[in-house]
Formats: C-alpha cells, structure tokens, sequence
C-alpha cells in the first residue's frame, strides 16, 4: 500500500522514513508555470523560430533557475512541495505539429524532426544543467509517441504510421533527447501505436527508449493515460484498471499522472489490486520506485530543509 501511493503523481510524506510528500506535475514550455509571477517567453513554436539553439538553451537556464527559485520560496517545513512548485518539469514538447486541428501545436518546434531535435535538445540541456547527478531541474520529453492530434478523439486515436515515418519522423527527436540531451524523464502518451496503448507499449518503452537508446531516467504517464488503456470511452486495451496498470508498468512506465477525468483518486488502489492477484510482479513496482527516488535524490529532495 505504502509502495502504491508512490507511484502516483501526488506522492505522500512517509514521516517514519523522512521522506516528505512530492507533487511530480510542473510545467515549463516557454517559462515557469501557473506558480506566480515569471518570467514568459514566446510559445515554443515561436521560439523554433529563431533557428538558434544556443537561444534556446540559455531560455532553457533562465526557466531552471526561476522553478528553483519557486521550489525554494514555497519549499515546506519537511521539504515537500505543492502543485507546481516542484523540480520535475514536463516539458519540452517535441511531438510533430502535423495537424492544425491539434490544440497543443503551439507548444511544439513545428514540423521538422531535426529542428525539433536541436531545440529540443537545447531546451533539455538548459533545463538540467551541466551536472547530471545534479540537476537544476529535471526535464521530461513528451509525448512517446506519435502525439499529434487531431485534437478531437486524443483518447481514443490509435496511430500507425509507416515504419519508415515512424524512424524518419516522429521518433528522431525522442532519439536526440535520451542520447544527446541526456533527458531524465519521458512522459508516455494518450493514443495507441499500431495497436497498443503507448503507456503500455513495450515497442516504445523497452526496445527504443532503454534498449535501443540507454535511457536511464522514469517514465511519467500523460495525465489520464493510464486510466486511456482500460476505459471503454477510450482505448479499451484491458477490461479493467488492474489490468491495466500491469501492463503500463510491466511495458515500461513508472510514474501515473492521474486520470483527471476520475478525479485522480483510483490508481493506488488499482496498483494493489494488480500485485495482490499476481497480475504485477513486486520486483517492477520496485523498480519504478527505484527510479522515481533515484530522481528525486538526485534533484536534492530528500535533503534537509534549513529552519531559516
């Protein structure tokens, strides 16, 4: 149960450990936020307009140091964090504005797979600093994959894109992020690819991300992904919620952001039911843990708050 509760992104303190509570959702595609006054910057796509990378990373810095900040004013007295004064930013968005019909194209590097990359890549590196064990902040590179609307039917969209457009187009600046930008988190998407839940696809999580590319880092679901492989309204991939935490977390995936369309107040429920009927092995849900603290160490959560 204890275990469970740490796979959601509403986190709780474990007071006999020291452990404080952690909200994991922050956003900060062109600045810090819905956390106060900060400092905005042009929407992603405008700023893909400049073609200046070296740009983008120094935005990228200015954004890092701001949530540092926001993380330090509102820090409490155990070290725990609130909705969007935490270190763990969901972003960027480096999906392929494709489809003018998606809403979410604004917050995207446009069209180009290697313009996105570079950005991208620009973006993550000026997010987390230069010191990996480190980081300022860390940042989270969504959404894996082949996200790009139309906005209508998001949930319900199941991809399939030639496997040549797969390698040649949505997949290169996913690449570029694990490889070059050393991204420590990934969030995984709403839609299916070529049949399956992309939260729950082995195909994206374990042989591109991990296997393929040596990814390191946690998997963070998109907010109500999870809950997209069992719900008839959406993908329908399980029949039921524990079945469909078994296989998101056995494919990969690490972290639920909440299904905001239940109210967020299932999934460790869900998680339980699914170890105590054998359908999720104990070991992966350690290991999602293991990730998901390793980060949080790493970050300086865990670190003693100063009574000043």
């Amino acid at each position: 149960d204890e275990k469970a509760q740490q796979l959601g992104h509403i986190a709780p303190a474990i007071p006999r450990l020291n452990v404080p509570e952690y909200n994991w959702w922050n956003e900060g595609l062109h600045g810090v936020a819905r956390a106060g006054i900060a400092t905005v910057f042009p929407q992603a796509i405008g700023m893909a307009a400049s073609w200046d990378p070296d740009l983008m990373h120094t935005v990228g810095t200015t954004v890092s140091t701001e949530f540092r900040a926001k993380y330090a004013e509102r820090v409490h007295a155990n070290g725990g964090t609130d909705f969007y004064r935490g270190l763990t930013v969901w972003s960027p968005n480096i999906n392929i504005f494709r489809d003018p019909r998606w809403g979410r194209g604004q917050e995207t590097y446009g069209e180009d797979p290697f313009l996105t990359g570079r950005m991208g890549v620009a973006y993550i590196t000026g997010l987390q600093g230069d010191d990996p064990a480190h980081p300022r902040v860390i940042a989270t590179a969504k959404h894996f994959a082949v996200h790009s609307g139309p906005e209508e039917g998001r949930h319900q969209q199941d991809m399939k894109p030639s496997a040549h457009d797969l390698e040649d187009t949505y997949l290169p600046a996913f690449r570029a992020a694990v490889t070059q930008g050393q991204v420590q988190s990934v969030m995984c998407a709403y839609n299916a690819l070529y049949d399956v839940p992309a939260c729950a696809s082995t195909e994206l999580m374990q042989k591109h991300l991990r296997d393929d590319w040596g990814f390191k880092g946690y998997v963070v679901s998109d907010c109500g992904a999870a809950a997209n492989i069992y719900r008839q309204d959406s993908l329908h991939y399980t029949k039921t919620a524990p079945e469909a935490v078994a296989v998101a977390f056995k494919a990969g995936m690490d972290l639920i952001c909440g299904d905001y369309r239940n109210n967020m107040t299932t999934e460790p429920e869900n998680i339980v039911a699914a170890v105590k009927s054998g359908l999720l092995p104990q070991a992966v849900v350690d290991q999602a843990l293991e990730r998901l603290f390793t980060a949080r160490y790493r970050l300086g959560l865990m670190d003693p708050v100063s009574a000043s």
